[in-house]
């Protein structure tokens, strides 16, 4: 028990992407050789791709391995109780140098039935966009399912697509069901459920260096859209200073914004794991047995087990996440 009081940090998994780029590198300092990296895997219990620790007296362990070791102590009682040895989040970094396929994800009933897993409703915080970029949530019109499939079927889905510019800062709560996409010069923190499960329906027409077009999965994606869905996925929220400041709060995580410019004694009172990532700047991580540094572009992980803590930083920006 007394091992696991620390915030964990994993070695990020980086995944290559058609769409991806260089930025994950240059401004999130992650390495790699990948020529396109499009996604930091920073906390994943997806089969074949578990998180490894790597700090710490757990270093080398695979998340699955102390989840099942340090139960409730690592996720929470209720977590525990629901999620057993699974753990309920997967968190990323996504750096799009192009668009990325027009998608959507389907919910936890349709995911269960046909694919054994969780849904995968997610969220955005813009880190850094290029001048002009855009991410496509949801329609920008009312729709339905057979308008939708005749613009599909005419190659002109981008017609009745919502197109949004963002700015750092922006967040975006994407819910099952909504059909968008990450648009070329965004990244992204993301926080979603544990989940891989992606139909997508519309890859712009390209090609790998092979030739070929990527899968897509329309047949399984006409059933799993929402057509009723309200414009409600923009997240206004407060910017107060040293104090979390709730973003998003849903069934699978609820997120806060945190702003940092001094010393801030925090207690756990959720019975859940906290996850931390940095947006900006950097900030100390300290437990009565550990202290951590997380910069900008890293992820910890502190257990339901530690209660208290403090966070100090001059000037971090971070997202705190709980189940």
């Amino acid at each position: 028990m007394k091992n696991i009081l620390y915030p964990i940090k994993f070695t990020p998994i980086l995944k290559d992407k058609i769409w991806g780029g260089q930025k994950l590198k240059t401004l999130l300092n992650k390495t790699s050789d990948l020529p396109n990296i499009g996604e930091s895997w920073e906390i994943s219990d997806v089969e074949g791709d578990t998180s490894v620790v790597a700090n710490g007296a757990l270093k080398g362990q695979t998340l699955k391995q102390i989840q099942e070791t340090y139960k409730e102590d690592l996720i929470g009682l209720q977590n525990y109780r629901v999620f057993g040895n699974k753990f309920p989040l997967l968190i990323k970094f996504i750096d799009a140098k192009q668009d990325l396929s027009i998608q959507l994800h389907p919910n936890d009933e349709l995911a269960a039935k046909r694919h054994n897993s969780f849904g995968k409703t997610e969220m955005w915080y813009v880190m850094q966009a290029d001048e002009g970029s855009n991410l496509i949530v949801g329609f920008n019109k009312k729709m339905d399912a057979e308008t939708y499939i005749s613009h599909l079927e005419n190659k002109t889905l981008t017609e009745i697509l919502n197109f949004d510019k963002v700015k750092v800062g922006d967040t975006y709560f994407i819910e099952v069901g909504r059909v968008h996409a990450i648009g070329a010069g965004v990244v992204v923190a993301e926080i979603q459920q544990t989940s891989d499960i992606t139909y997508r329906v519309y890859d712009w027409d390209r090609v790998d260096d092979e030739g070929n077009e990527r899968e897509l999965h329309n047949d399984l994606a006409i059933d799993a859209i929402d057509f009723e869905m309200e414009d409600n996925f923009r997240v206004s929220y407060e910017k107060a200073k040293n104090q979390s400041n709730k973003m998003v709060s849903c069934p699978y995580f609820t997120t806060s914004y945190l702003d940092v410019d001094s010393t801030l004694k925090k207690e756990n009172n959720h019975d859940s794991f906290l996850i931390y990532m940095c947006v900006e700047g950097e900030a100390q991580i300290t437990t009565d047995s550990a202290i951590e540094t997380i910069k900008k572009g890293e992820t910890i992980l502190l257990p339901a087990a530690v209660k208290n803590y403090e966070i100090t930083s001059e000037n971090a920006k971070l997202l705190e996440v709980y189940v």
